[in-house]
């Protein structure tokens, strides 16, 4: 049996060294780090796909908290059932989680449904934040990509859809959509 560290933090200006100091002390022979957001599904994580994959039956993958593995209740259930059909068990560095146990199976189940709770609640706030900013004229979405102006005198010159979206680096359907609204 092997024990296996994963790390994760959501941004590049973040710090790993706390998390990977955490495994270490637990034990972990090999530690995986990564910068990447939590709400990129576990398939598209590159160093939490090295180390699932590297898993064998007996082998144990240790956190520093669940919500490193995912942030919505479904992806973490998932990699844990995943985890124990293979016989790998899964725990916390403080030890709260361990899913060799039937209380720790239980509370995974239980902070995964908080941990996707708190993410929908973060975006319903941002949602409403951007709503109140709309309403203020504060907030007015990305500026444009395309070069309205630009189209219209392309296509005035005689130069046809595929010409103009070569010209301006864009899609031959973008050109249309422009050229709908004019």
């Amino acid at each position: 049996m092997a024990t296996y560290g994963y790390a994760r933090v959501s941004t590049t200006d973040q710090d790993l060294s706390v998390q990977e100091d955490a495994l270490r002390k637990a034990g972990c022979s090999v530690v995986r780090s990564e910068k990447i957001s939590g709400t990129v599904p576990a398939k598209d994580r590159q160093e939490l796909r090295t180390v699932l994959e590297f898993l064998r039956q007996g082998d144990e993958l240790v956190v520093f908290k669940l919500d490193r593995i995912a942030r919505s209740a479904e992806e973490l259930l998932r990699v844990v059932r995943e985890l124990t059909e293979r016989g790998v068990s899964l725990r916390t560095t403080d030890g709260e989680i361990d899913t060799r146990t039937a209380a720790g199976k239980a509370l995974v189940g239980m902070l995964a449904v908080f941990a996707e709770f708190e993410t929908n609640l973060r975006r319903e706030r941002q949602r409403e934040g951007i709503e109140a900013a709309k309403a203020k004229g504060v907030y007015r979405g990305r500026k444009p990509s395309i070069d309205r102006d630009e189209v219209g005198r392309l296509r005035s010159e005689g130069l046809g859809a595929s010409e103009i979206a070569r010209q301006l680096g864009i899609g031959r359907a973008s050109v249309y959509r422009v050229l709908e609204e004019v």
